[in-house]
């Protein structure tokens, strides 16, 4: 082999480990538009500078209902996806409800509802959210919109200032249409699509163009990484994952810098832990009992990392999702962290019980974790 040959190898190296990691991984980064300015902003400019285009859609959410006797809200708000001049997905821009500290009034300016014409769609019934979703154009004005919901049902609309209803002929709410409430245009969580390689540089090919729009990261934010859920369905590897993210909490979110004002964030319920300690044979019946067995314990996507999608029989995305990371709108720094997780996750996939904690790793959670991340620390007996 030349040494030519040898210096584009080392540059090569070079490359993959500044600039990306070994694992398929998505990103969601949460970031806030300037006032005055949204998300749909930064879709035009990152389908501008790739050649591609914009196609306005739907993203639904949750948020706790003020309507007695109604315990939760869900709805549809306005999302953009971005794809290049080839038609490959670049990104998918939605509001984030978890972020609210940063979209206080500003002083002496009056923000009306219904920036650009927005609005969400409410209902109680997941099951008829989907429908409407369905069924409804995201491009429909808000009195429009509702418009073939209601022919389903044989049903009409009823128009108010700024809102539109449909019930069916019981007068039971199907959904409601209102003004998208003053600010909620800013929040901005920027979701990729699973990237193999270049992470950083495809990252920062997103965020780049954010912090020229003057984004900036909200005071809640945080970064998601999402890896594929199908090597850890497995007794030996799930249970290092909940032993990883229950034992280890401390020094993680110390390492890592987690941000404390991040919503949204939990232990991983204790009943979890004991459950994974119990003995569950490396087989697929083990396995499935072990699924099964979950699916009791009171385990939500609102953890350090997000587990639901593995005891899921039908995993709506079929991957692990860290939740712990802090907010950035710089690719590289989002990166360095992604990179620190995927060696835990990795060291998840090895058989030998991952071990709790030692008293270093108080003063130096992060060596600590190296040490783990390199197989160097064990379990005491």
């Amino acid at each position: 082999m030349t040494s030519g040959m040898l210096d584009h190898l080392h540059r090569e190296e070079t490359t993959i480990e500044t600039d990306g990691l070994t694992l398929r991984t998505g990103v969601e980064i949460e970031l806030l538009a300037p006032v005055g300015s949204d998300r749909q902003a930064l879709a035009d400019v990152l389908a501008a500078r790739s050649g591609g285009a914009v196609r306005r859609s739907f993203h639904t959410d949750s948020e706790p209902s003020a309507v007695p006797g109604v315990g939760v809200f869900r709805h549809l708000s306005p999302a953009f996806d971005v794809v290049d001049g080839r038609g490959r997905p670049l990104a998918r821009l939605v509001d984030d409800v978890t972020i609210e500290a940063d979209l206080a009034p500003v002083p002496g300016r009056r923000d009306l509802p219904g920036h650009r014409g927005w609005y969400r769609v409410l209902c109680d019934d997941p099951r008829l959210l989907r429908l409407v979703e369905r069924h409804a154009d995201p491009d429909a004005p808000l009195a429009e919109v509702l418009r073939p919901v209601a022919d389903l049902f044989g049903a009409t609309v009823e128009a108010f200032p700024g809102a539109a209803r449909v019930n069916d002929a019981t007068g039971a709410s199907i959904a409601v249409a209102m003004a998208l409430p003053p600010g909620r245009e800013r929040p901005c969580e920027v979701v990729t699509p699973p990237l193999e390689r270049a992470h950083a540089r495809a990252l920062e090919n997103l965020l780049a163009p954010a912090r020229d729009l003057g984004f900036t990261v909200p005071h809640e934010a945080a970064v998601h990484v999402h890896v594929d859920g199908g090597p850890f369905r497995d007794p030996a590897a799930f249970a290092n994952l909940v032993r990883l993210f229950a034992h280890w909490r401390e020094p993680l979110w110390e390492a890592l810098g987690t941000n404390p004002a991040c919503r949204r964030l939990a232990p991983l319920p204790g009943a979890l832990v004991d459950l994974v300690e119990r003995d569950h044979p490396p087989t697929p019946e083990g396995w499935a009992r072990l699924q099964r067995d979950a699916h009791t314990v009171g385990l939500t996507k609102y953890a350090d990392v997000n587990l639901t999608q593995l005891v899921s029989p039908r995993p709506l995305r079929d991957t692990v999702e860290v939740r712990v990371l802090p907010g950035s709108i710089d690719g590289h720094d989002v990166v360095r962290r992604a990179r620190v997780v995927e060696r835990l996750l990795l060291r998840c996939l090895d058989a030998r019980p991952v071990p709790p904690p030692g008293a270093d790793a108080v003063h130096d959670p992060t060596g600590a974790l190296d040490a783990l991340a390199d197989g160097r620390r064990e379990v005491t007996r």
